[in-house]
């Protein structure tokens, strides 16, 4: 089997390390790519095509790992190319997704849950063809939601409504402490109701951030797109903020 990828970023890189198998072989492309994305590329020792079209050609698998507003462009670029299984697992709407579809037969929605570079995160999965993805859990833990495509696309922008507000506030708290000198005193007095490594956890989370800021913006966008009927005044205002 051979497992090709579009976009070689943390999520394909944490997918490669955890899925090794003398039966399966990765390929990928540097084409279009950025200098650190190529060292990262010939530094895993996979294949390296010339062009992602003979990605897509010669693979049972594509996983697409990009950002949201590339996700159309490259379906609609190369979803014609693929003749095996396409597995976005891009932060992008429902709408998006059903969008996709126009241009890929065979196409899965995913999503990582957990941190993309941890060793035990979780794969979701939905669509007709999501059930011949079973065979991951072998490597990563996987669950198969429905058949349905959209599913995990909306799970994925709830859970992201939520944690991506709730960063943006805590950035906001953060800010105010550290600019007063209580920036210890902060993390104490919340870590008495919400654990010990409550301090570890959320310097973690403000560092991942306010270094993606961009790619997160643009997740809180599809979002706002997504459910464009509800007010999401917090979303709306978590965007404000990341975007500062």
């Amino acid at each position: 089997m051979i497992i090709g990828f579009i976009g070689f970023g943390k999520v394909s890189q944490n997918l490669f390390k955890l899925i090794q198998s003398e039966d399966i072989e990765f390929v990928t492309s540097c084409e279009s790519r950025s200098a650190k994305t190529i060292e990262a590329i010939k530094k895993s020792g996979m294949e390296i095509l010339d062009a992602f079209e003979e990605v897509c050609l010669k693979s049972d698998i594509v996983i697409c790992a990009t950002s949201p507003k590339s996700a159309i462009p490259i379906a609609r670029k190369y979803g014609g190319k693929v003749n095996g299984i396409y597995l976005d697992l891009n932060n992008i709407s429902p709408d998006t997704t059903m969008e996709i579809s126009e241009y890929v037969g065979n196409l899965v929605d995913g999503a990582i849950i957990g941190k993309i570079d941890s060793d035990n995160p979780i794969l979701y999965l939905s669509g007709m063809k999501a059930d011949e993805l079973e065979f991951l859990n072998e490597y990563i833990h996987t669950r198969v939601i429905s058949n349905k495509l959209g599913d995990v696309s909306t799970l994925k922008m709830l859970r992201s409504s939520y944690t991506k507000t709730l960063s943006a506030l805590l950035i906001e708290s953060w800010q105010l402490a550290k600019d007063r000198g209580l920036e210890d005193e902060f993390f104490e007095i919340l870590a008495l109701t919400e654990g010990d490594e409550f301090r570890e956890k959320s310097l973690s989370r403000i560092k991942n951030t306010l270094n993606s800021s961009k790619r997160k913006s643009e997740e809180l966008d599809e979002i706002i797109n997504c459910f464009g009927d509800s007010e999401l005044i917090m979303v709306k205002a978590a965007l404000d903020k990341l975007s500062q």
